[in-house]
């Protein structure tokens, strides 16, 4: 009797997982469609071919590789200090006492309710004037990305870290205190490893919100070899390049696999951390 009403739910779940697949299987077969139109790409495809990838990576006008390398950097190093940012300011809000701290979480909060695209004049603006002073953080430059990056860093990781800090019990820092521990090593000895599970989620998150974003990185980096996959990739599917859709699916084939492999690497962390986050924060 039981069996029978538990029947809808794997039903559900062939629907979800139909539901996930069809778009990767539809993208894999446009890749390998060698016309490189979506008039032409079926969910089957025939006549398939690797003729887009090697477009895509002879083709003189998109430096496909160059791309890679600076969305690796870029997404990389955004992550990471993403998140030691977003830890240290998290640790400040849920370990220390000082005036203005919650007001300083409600402004945090408040600041996040607006998207990006508001800010976008002026930080163009702004970094057309660091440039002319210090041109390896101006436009057209990833240390400038990555800055600009830098200054969400603050906003919805600080929230979602402190909720974690708060489940470790402060009785830790007191005991590391006393054997004469400095703050620091209490930062970076005591709280960090055990924050290890939900650090690996924000940086995770954070990287594929990177790898994802265009609006900024397609107004900051104008030059092609400065490009990231995002914005390249797009370049391919608008404008004059209207027909490129085969070399479009190739490209986000390949630029999904640093992604499933940290995935896949990272999982242990991610479940736990994950988990912890959902029944503590």
């Amino acid at each position: 009797m039981m069996k029978d009403r538990m029947w809808w739910r794997h039903l559900v779940g062939l629907a979800a997982l139909v539901f996930a697949l069809v778009p990767i299987i539809f993208l894999i077969s446009a890749a390998l469609n060698p016309v490189g139109t979506l008039s032409s790409t079926s969910l089957i495809p025939s006549g398939a071919s690797f003729s887009n990838f090697t477009k895509l990576f002879h083709d003189p006008n998109s430096p496909y590789v160059r791309w890679y390398v600076n969305t690796l950097v870029i997404c990389g190093v955004s992550a990471v200090l993403n998140v030691l940012i977003g830890v240290g300011g998290a640790y400040a809000f849920s370990r220390l006492s000082f005036r203005g701290r919650r007001p300083g979480l409600t402004g945090i909060l408040l600041v996040q309710m607006f998207p990006n695209f508001i800010s976008l004049t002026a930080l163009y603006l702004t970094f057309i004037s660091i440039g002319s002073v210090l041109p390896a953080l101006g436009l057209n430059t990833s240390l400038g990305l990555i800055l600009v990056y830098l200054g969400g860093a603050m906003g919805v990781n600080t929230w979602l870290l402190k909720g974690y800090l708060d489940t470790i019990p402060k009785e830790l820092d007191e005991a590391a205190r006393i054997d004469g521990a400095s703050e620091n090593q209490v930062f970076f000895r005591v709280i960090l490893p055990l924050a290890v599970p939900m650090l690996v989620v924000v940086g995770l998150f954070s990287f594929v919100s990177f790898l994802n974003e265009i609006l900024l990185a397609g107004v900051f980096l104008t030059d092609t070899t400065h490009k990231t996959l995002a914005v390249g990739l797009y370049g391919l599917v608008s404008g004059n390049h209207n027909t490129d859709y085969g070399e479009f699916a190739a490209g986000s084939l390949l630029a999904g696999i640093p992604v499933v492999l940290i995935y896949l690497y990272l999982q242990k962390y991610l479940v736990k951390g994950l988990t912890a986050g959902a029944v503590k924060g």
